[in-house]
């Protein structure tokens, strides 16, 4: 049975990772639904958040392949259940439209959305939340002279921190490795 799964690869950060890390969801003909790379904790190591909808099965064999590319150090997989996550979407809509009707500015609060920006013709909403909340905003706009509007991927943490202490692990022997080479 299919459902979404976030897989976090920690790496180097090196020129074609993304690229290489892409191409094995492409040969097994899966689709991305999200991908975020950003810094990790840990210095010079980069985390990978990408979420998909497919088997467990299947997520277990991703996450060996990609495990299998030379600067992954560490990927693990979970369920929504185990991370915590969100998303930020940010809207831009008319001021004009939005005038027009007193209740949009209350109604956003109500969403717990912010105005970031308010300029001579449009103005910058910024949502944070679970796609379905972003999404349910942006229908809300639509009427409101909606203009454009951007979304991340998704940001998620691991709620046990058991791989991450795994991961440090791996990176400490690593460097000794890589120490005791350099004085051969």
């Amino acid at each position: 049975m299919n459902k979404d799964f976030t897989i976090t690869a920690f790496t180097e950060n090196h020129i074609g990772l993304l690229n290489r890390i892409t191409s094995v969801f492409t040969r097994r003909h899966l689709n991305i639904e999200s991908l975020n790379a950003s810094e990790s904790q840990i210095p010079g190591i980069h985390r990978f958040t990408i979420v998909l909808n497919t088997t467990e099965e299947m997520v277990k064999k991703l996450v060996l392949q990609l495990e299998k590319q030379v600067e992954v150090i560490k990927a693990i997989y979970h369920t929504d259940e185990e991370t915590v996550f969100q998303e930020i979407t940010l809207f831009k809509i008319s001021v004009e439209k939005a005038a027009e009707d007193n209740l949009v500015e209350r109604l956003i609060r109500d969403k717990n959305a912010r105005i970031l920006s308010v300029e001579q013709d449009f103005m910058i909403v910024e949502k944070t939340g679970h796609k379905v909340e972003n999404d349910d905003l942006l229908e809300f706009l639509k009427p409101y002279g909606l203009i454009d509007y951007v979304k991340s991927g998704r940001v998620s943490l691991i709620k046990m921190d058991e791989e991450l202490k795994d991961l440090k692990k791996l990176i400490k022997e690593a460097k000794q490795a890589e120490y005791k080479q350099s004085l051969n």
